[in-house]
């Protein structure tokens, strides 16, 4: 009759390998971002929109789930490599918050313009009996953070954690294209803006500087939409960005160092940004600003000695020039002296030129902006009819693609034939500034540079018991590598740092009093890696397989690769007096079931006989030969059926 139940056991369990896998089932998010599969017998979400995609397993209660969070960067972020040439920090520090947690793997990556942190950790809730294991992918791209992360106590891992895994590692972009919030993604639209320097109020005409007029390059001469008192202060200096947002900065006489603000015409809200532009001098204010090819802000001063670089998506300010450049024309003196209107109103060309406005007259000056080398003559212009009162210049498209030359004038807007060297008045306005950059818009930015990849390797982690996720500094970690052995040194957290070249690859040893060893190797790619190493505490009916103890196929006769396996037992026995163990044979299902119980049998007692040759007593150690009832791996074929052929100890006692 027993012979009968094993050979039923042996045949359901040989139906259960053959059945094929269920093919996964494919989700795509309602934007059409991201998309992935999921196993059969999860639930997929009721609704495919929503910043939170949930995936769970079992019923009734749910056992597992999987979320997908998509949300936008913060504005200081979006425009960043998220990764860098150290450590994982942010992910790394919200882990280590967590109680008794223990750290499996985390490492990071970039692909593109994608940045990856991958981790796995397991911790301990106060409010749970049992810990929970989660696996996840922090990814950004486009200013967007996109978690895809399994969760579900560890008790629950046999049964869901392979499929779990899989559908967090399933996670993909599409090719489908969607907007990026990322700075240099952007391409400007086709308006233009002003800021108006006066404004009708009670009656009468007063000061204003805080209103801005939106125009279409299309038909400027049609009444703009006006964005009423929008800035915060009064402003001379208006720029266009590649993510249509305006930038400004107040034209107070400070001399002290000043915040640029940005106001989103499509929102209609602004804020302060985090740049800073230097101080500009006593008696001297930020009175004009421009966009180049590349969507970089400059801001010049009214005395044009100073021309400041804003790069928004590097989050950098830098000062191009600190001497205005046109002292070295030979006009200057005809424009320079005391009392002179100024000539610190311009726009950018998209070949490095600038050109500047002398505001008595309206006549242009050029600068090329690689060399800061100006022109030798002026520029006259026609058909403009006073003298005195032109504030600034903008170089434009208009929707046939035809390039323009906007000149801001006193109570009028004026486009101008550089070729012609004629201005001819659009309509009637009085505006300190005007912004707009779609004349670049054709031209692609240059991405931002991809983070330098890193040129050494760096594990970091900790040595933690694996019962109580307490440290083990006591512990003794040792690397091995070209037959070379290094001892780590542990913190008094237990924690250790170890740098090494990118591409070779260490084996390390673990061990400590009263615990299990372990043994493993580190692959060491280029950047961090953090991963805990966790001991086992010695305890009665805890088990532990004989790594690499395996035989040939139906006998008991041992490979000779079990030495290293059996020696390390060996050193636990005679480090621990007081251990006796059981060893548990095990087989394939190669053969009849009676007889595999008997070859286990046999292969234990080879593996005592072992132990007893090198100074273990007999009496610590008993035997049970299980056949092949209890299998690790398919016995499908060799590769995975030779895993079957194995030995497995249980500790019985513990003095």
């Amino acid at each position: 009759m027993k012979i009968f139940l094993t050979l039923v056991l042996l045949v359901f369990r040989l139906i259960l390998y053959a059945q094929p896998t269920p093919p996964a089932i494919p989700y795509t998010d309602a934007q059409a971002r991201y998309q992935l599969a999921f196993a059969p017998g999860w639930v997929p979400p009721r609704a495919a929109g929503g910043q939170v995609a949930t995936f769970t397993a079992g019923a009734p209660v749910i056992a597992a789930t999987v979320k997908v969070l998509q949300q936008p960067l913060p504005d200081d972020r979006r425009d960043l490599r998220l990764l860098g040439a150290g450590r994982p920090d942010s992910v790394y520090q919200r882990i280590q918050r967590l109680p008794r947690v223990q750290v499996l793997r985390l490492d990071q990556h970039s692909i593109g313009p994608t940045d990856e942190i991958d981790y796995e950790y397991t911790y301990a809730p106060p409010a749970l009996a049992t810990r929970m294991h989660v696996v996840g992918r922090q990814l950004w791209r486009g200013g967007y953070e996109f978690r895809v992360e399994y969760r579900a106590g560890t008790d629950q891992s046999g049964r869901y954690l392979t499929e779990g895994r899989q559908l967090v590692e399933s996670f993909a972009f599409t090719n489908s294209p969607w907007p990026s919030r990322r700075y240099a993604d952007q391409i400007c639209d086709g308006k233009m803006y002003g800021i108006a320097a006066l404004r009708y109020h009670d009656g009468q005409w007063e000061d204003d500087c805080r209103t801005i007029h939106e125009f279409s390059t299309s038909d400027p001469t049609a009444t703009p939409r006006a964005h009423r008192r929008v800035l915060p202060f009064q402003s001379y200096a208006l720029a266009k960005g590649f993510d249509n947002c305006l930038y400004s900065v107040t034209k107070a006489p400070t001399n002290a160092p000043e915040r640029v603000y940005r106001y989103d015409p499509a929102a209609r809200r602004g804020a302060y940004t985090d740049w800073q532009l230097p101080a500009q001098g006593p008696e001297n204010v930020w009175i004009s600003a421009a966009t180049d090819d590349h969507g970089d802000l400059y801001f010049m001063t009214s005395d044009a000695n100073l021309l400041v670089r804003v790069s928004p998506h590097e989050g950098r300010v830098s000062v191009v020039w600190a001497t205005d450049p046109i002292r070295k024309a030979p006009y200057y003196p005809l424009i320079g002296f005391a009392s002179a209107g100024t000539h610190g109103n311009f726009c950018l060309d998209d070949a490095s030129t600038m050109y500047m406005v002398y505001s008595t007259d309206g006549s242009l000056l050029k600068v090329n902006l690689t060399t800061k080398q100006p022109a030798p003559e002026r520029i006259p212009i026609d058909g403009l009819p006073v003298r005195g009162g032109y504030s600034d210049l903008l170089m434009q498209n208009d929707a046939a693609g035809r390039r323009r030359m906007y000149l801001a004038g006193p109570h009028g807007l004026y486009q101008v034939d550089l070729a012609r060297r004629q201005a001819t008045r659009v309509r009637g306005g009085t505006y300190t500034d005007l912004a707009g950059c779609n004349l670049f818009g054709v031209v692609q930015p240059a991405p931002p540079a991809p983070p330098p990849t890193p040129t050494t390797s760096i594990w970091e982690g900790r040595v933690l018991d694996a019962t109580t996720s307490l440290p083990l500094p006591q512990a003794q970690l040792r690397l091995d590598h070209d037959d070379v052995g290094t001892a780590v040194l542990l913190s008094v957290r237990g924690s250790f740092t170890y740098t090494t070249t990118p591409g070779s690859t260490y084996q390390y040893h673990a061990q400590h009093p009263g615990y299990f060893s372990t043994d493993s190797t580190w692959a060491a790619a280029p950047g961090p890696l953090v991963r805990d190493i966790l001991l086992r505490p010695l305890a009665v009916g805890a088990t532990q397989q004989l790594a690499n103890v395996q035989f040939e196929q139906g006998k008991a006769v041992m490979l000779p690769s079990s030495a290293a396996a059996l020696n390390k037992l060996v050193r636990l026995m005679i480090d621990n007096p007081g251990l006796t163990i059981e060893l548990r044979g095990h087989t394939d299902n190669v053969g009849p079931p009676e007889k595999n119980v008997v070859l286990s049998q046999q292969r234990v007692a080879a593996v005592k006989a072992y132990l007893a040759d090198h100074g273990v007593a007999g009496s610590r150690i008993t035997g049970l030969g299980l056949g092949g009832a209890e299998p690790i791996a398919s016995n499908d074929q060799e590769a995975t059926r030779r895993l079957n052929r194995r030995v497995e100890f249980r500790i019985v006692g513990l003095q």
